[in-house]
């Protein structure tokens, strides 16, 4: 185990269980909290997995345990603590993601590449940050207008955001490997039924969509606007793998009726049959978790499928992918409950049959970032904050699509109604999955 890698500093307290809400907790104990929440998901790790890169859109663990320390490095330390001194400034080049106006950076697709700094430099690098961000947050105290107080917020949110990538991307490492190596445990549930899917029915109109009020928010989720929307309907769950084989049995990845044109391109070159992480094994199919390899469980959200294969699904379903706007109306009040990546399932859940007896909406948060038919693009009025930190999310906004939601790697605390993930129409290494929605 690597957890003997682990900087001294790592003592602080340990988010692998309960943690307090936001609003009780102050700024520094949320740095602490979130920091060391980074380094507990790397102790099922030995120091060799660390270093890997099994694709271009998957980073070394050690890269994002160093990177997340250079977004504090840079961002945060540069402008507000001029006594600062980095432990090696090349490392401002080697972990450097795509803030172009933060400088020159090294090339993504070698970052698998870089043996040097080690792993126990690196995690020295994130303990020397950890020291100079404890000194300014004891000097600036828990003052919201501090000009680095924002900072800092951001700085949280982007570790969190780092976190969910340091698991989905181990999968990935984790899968390339014919052993198929086990990152944690887990008891074999009996597979059950799935719950009976229900319509849930809302109002159209107008409605004021985007983050209003107080709270964290990135830049992407306002400004707050109004969108009309026709009266529109909402499954009670998320699609079942159950469900997903019948459409597999189907011919629905045969079917070219069912697929946008670059969806059947794509899988027809890339020989698609399944859902990613899917293996054909006799007359059934298997499915690698981060449990390792196990029996499609027909109950549990099929997940791994990337937008074409959700919108696929909902056109031999005869419904559709919701919109985003559609979504948050339908979430909004709902609490943010699910299958996080405290519960250390690193898997998304079967659905509460008493949730969706009561007449809610199940698996709102957790579990599978659910596609949306909406394009990621600027609310009206948006406007990117200047300087590096404006590159966040704005260079973004082109063909991509909106997830909404949360899955079982997301920290719990980051979830919020507005949020907006966002990757291509052929990602699917993420936990991503489908909710259906229909027109009244």
């Amino acid at each position: 185990m690597a957890s003997s890698l682990l900087a001294s500093d790592s003592a602080a307290t340990r988010p692998a269980g309960q943690q307090l809400p936001t609003s009780s907790r102050t700024l520094a104990n949320r740095f602490e909290s979130v920091r060391a929440q980074t380094e507990h998901l790397c102790e099922p790790l030995d120091t060799e997995d660390y270093v890997v890169s099994s694709m271009a859109d998957v980073s070394p663990t050690k890269w994002h345990l160093a990177h997340t320390s250079w977004f504090f490095e840079t961002f945060i330390l540069g402008p507000h603590s001029p006594e600062y001194v980095s432990p090696n400034p090349r490392y401002a080049f080697l972990f450097n993601s795509y803030y172009v106006q933060a400088g020159e950076r090294h090339c993504r697709a070698k970052r698998g590449l870089v043996t040097r700094p080690t792993v126990r430099e690196v995690f020295e690098y994130r303990a020397h940050v950890n020291e100079a961000m404890r000194e300014l947050l004891h000097r600036i105290g828990n003052d919201p207008s501090h000009p680095a107080h924002a900072l800092i917020e951001l700085g949280l949110h982007h570790e969190q955001q780092h976190q969910e990538l340091l698991v989905t991307d181990i999968k990935h490492v984790f899968w390339m490997n014919p052993l198929r190596p086990v990152y944690r445990e887990r008891q074999t549930q009996p597979a059950r039924v799935a719950t009976e899917q229900k319509w849930r029915s809302f109002a159209g109109g107008v409605h004021h969509i985007g983050h209003q009020g107080d709270g964290f928010a990135f830049d992407n989720e306002g400004p707050a606007h109004r969108e009309f929307l026709e009266d529109f309907t909402l499954a009670s769950r998320l699609v079942t793998n159950g469900e997903y084989l019948e459409f597999m049995s189907d011919g629905g990845y045969e079917r070219s009726e069912l697929w946008l044109s670059p969806g059947l391109a794509i899988v027809q070159d890339g020989g698609w049959k399944a859902p990613f992480y899917w293996e054909r094994e006799g007359d059934g199919w298997t499915e690698f978790t981060l449990a390792g390899t196990r029996p499609v469980a027909p109950d549990e959200p099929v997940c791994h499928v990337s937008y074409y294969e959700a919108d696929a699904f909902a056109r031999w379903a005869k419904r559709r992918l919701p919109t985003e706007a559609e979504w948050e109306v339908a979430a909004r009040g709902a609490p943010i409950e699910g299958t996080f990546v405290e519960s250390e399932r690193f898997h998304p859940a079967p659905a509460s049959a008493d949730e969706v007896a009561k007449g809610g909406l199940a698996q709102l948060y957790g579990d599978v970032w659910q596609w949306t038919q909406s394009a990621y693009v600027g609310y009206p009025g948006f406007k990117p904050d200047t300087g590096a930190i404006g590159e966040y999310n704005g260079k973004w906004m082109a063909d991509q699509w909106v997830l909404r939601g949360a899955s079982c790697a997301t920290p719990q605390s980051h979830a919020r109604l507005t949020y907006r993930n966002f990757f291509p129409s052929d990602a699917r290494w993420q936990f991503m999955g489908i909710r259906l929605a229909d027109h009244a």
